[in-house]
């Protein structure tokens, strides 16, 4: 091992996240995978979970054993269920480690916001106001200073992404805001479940978590950011049945609705000019979920209807790498100080 690598662990290896950071973390220049930790995987080889990886990784799944990650590892990634990482990340941090929580944990500055909807009560509050929301296209410069990152959610990234330019600069009326997203079925995890069967998904769609979805209030907490004023939105999630992929349409009023389609398009590519991951489509293109496969990309699309004042946005990006893993490596490059985009894909699996 190179003395200039940085020693990677990562914590529940065993899900889709854990397999999107094996995939990009093998192949990224400047680090080296330490320690693969898990409950009910340990002392299993990681090929036994996933034996197409036979021929490039031999290492086993070790209990989780924070002494022994803290010593072995410079940087963390927690890719466990929502409300264990905030009883593990503390005693990381104290060891002097680098954090990034794929999951709910750190995503909220208000932990009674977090206890509401996920249902945990914490006591970590000193911890939890150093996380910095890791969606680097809003918070960046901040992501570099950070020792802790709370990663955001696969949906909000994907709204968040389409929606910013228009709060931040007061171009719609945010009580009008409608999120209608769609999710391919590997945004439910690996674990077996009934709605997620062959039989079950094929051929079909439908909403869950109407009007109450835990990704709403992580949405609405960085759109209030933007917005400098606490906004209430409209977000409806879909299952569809793919493998991989978001999209997300967003509709909106126009607080001026001279504003043109090409008048939007000039504000996104100017608002996103250092983001890049996100690609402003060209009028009269929009985007699809296919062309954002195994990349870390944001594709978005733009479009105005003069009829009704509003503004339509569409974005997609694949939900288990600029949705999940691959986010989190976009942070770890910022806070290292490497280039941003170091070991992260842009040309999709296509078709």
């Amino acid at each position: 091992m190179g003395n200039d690598r940085v020693r990677v662990g990562i914590i529940g290896a065993s899900g889709y996240g854990g397999i999107q950071l094996m995939r990009l973390l093998l192949e990224h220049p400047k680090v080296t995978i330490t320690y693969l930790a898990g409950h009910s995987s340990a002392g299993k080889p990681y090929t036994d979970l996933y034996p197409h990886l036979t021929h490039r990784v031999d290492l086993t799944i070790e209990p989780i054993d924070l002494m022994a990650i803290a010593e072995r590892c410079d940087v963390v990634f927690m890719g466990l269920p929502n409300g264990l990482a905030c009883d593990m990340t503390p005693m990381l941090l104290e060891k002097g480690c680098k954090v990034l929580d794929l999951s709910a944990d750190y995503r909220f500055r208000n932990l009674s916001t977090y206890t509401e909807w996920y249902k945990k009560e914490r006591q970590d509050q000193g911890v939890n106001s150093r996380a910095v929301y890791g969606l680097p296209e809003l918070y960046r410069e901040a992501v570099k200073d950070a020792q802790l990152i709370g990663c955001p959610g696969c949906y909000p990234t994907a709204s968040l992404l389409a929606l910013s330019p228009l709060i931040k600069q007061g171009l719609i009326d945010p009580d009008t805001v409608i999120i209608d997203a769609k999710s391919g079925t590997s945004g439910g995890g690996r674990e077996a479940k009934v709605n997620m069967l062959l039989a079950e998904a094929e051929g079909s769609l439908g909403a869950y978590g109407v009007a109450k979805h835990r990704h709403t209030p992580e949405i609405e907490q960085i759109a209030s950011d933007l917005a400098g004023a606490d906004l209430k939105l409209q977000f409806t999630p879909h299952l569809i049945p793919i493998v991989r992929g978001i999209l997300a349409t967003v509709y909106a009023k126009l607080r001026d609705p001279g504003l043109v389609r090409d008048d939007l398009i000039t504000i996104y590519s100017a608002f996103y000019r250092a983001s890049p991951f996100v690609k402003i489509l060209p009028h009269g293109v929009y985007p699809q979920t296919k062309w954002a496969w195994g990349t870390n990309l944001c594709y978005i699309g733009i479009e105005t209807d003069p009829r009704t004042g509003r503004v339509i946005v569409l974005s997609a990006i694949d939900n288990l790498v600029k949705g999940q893993a691959g986010q989190a490596v976009q942070c770890l490059n910022l806070m290292m100080g490497w280039d941003e985009a170091l070991g992260l894909p842009q040309l999709a699996f296509y078709p």
